[in-house]
């Protein structure tokens, strides 16, 4: 799903991630409900309410933390804002959105590498985007207007940010203890996405 980096020293890093949290990342997918014939537009806000009671304490977490390395651009990376305007169009006002609940078990983001490990799931996850931004549109015709901004967050600069934090990653300097919590992180990233989201029951 995610294209190869081109940079010599990330492969290592991204191997690690890719096959440590490949079946993880798989079974979450097959639950996602984007391509349901019983997804409705109240499904959808349900969905993305529980998406913004994720994102919201993670990125708070990661962003206040200090620790991710240098080098992340947090202020064109964050995706916070892009849920809450698209809550706002789906018709909740600042106040609901300020009341929806927030997960309470995020992955433990105590090192620099395990900060790299959840931000990249969190950034991996807007290469699926696209797909999902092109079904709801043709599904529930929604658009960046109207609450399908979230899907499409980087839109046409997509792909050359994925490369760039593919390259941001080989430039970061792990030995194989970082690597393994890097991996840990994304790992407990997916599971603890995935159990707010049945939870909050909006997985299939």
């Amino acid at each position: 799903m995610h294209p190869q980096a081109h940079d010599v020293g990330v492969p290592s890093l991204l191997e690690a991630l890719r096959s440590g949290t490949g079946l993880l990342h798989v079974a979450l997918e097959k639950r996602l409900p984007f391509f349901s014939a019983q997804l409705d537009a109240g499904w959808y806000q349900r969905l993305l309410e529980a998406y913004y009671g994720f994102y919201r304490p993670m990125e708070l977490g990661l962003y206040d933390s200090g620790l991710i390395p240098v080098g992340f651009d947090q202020a064109l990376r964050v995706k916070t804002p892009t849920l809450h305007t698209d809550l706002n169009a789906l018709g909740l006002a600042n106040q609901a959105i300020a009341g929806l609940p927030v997960c309470p078990a995020l992955p433990r983001l105590d090192t620099p590498a395990a900060c790299l490990g959840a931000l990249y799931v969190l950034e991996g996850a807007t290469l699926g985007g696209q797909v999902l931004r092109r079904e709801m549109a043709q599904r529930l015709a929604l658009d960046a207007s109207n609450g399908g901004a979230f899907l499409n967050v980087y839109g046409a600069e997509t792909g050359r940010r994925w490369k760039d934090f593919l390259d941001y990653l080989g430039h970061v300097p792990l030995d194989d203890l970082g690597r393994q919590q890097a991996v840990d992180a994304a790992c407990s990233t997916f599971r603890c996405f995935e159990q707010w989201l049945d939870g909050q029951e909006v997985l299939l």
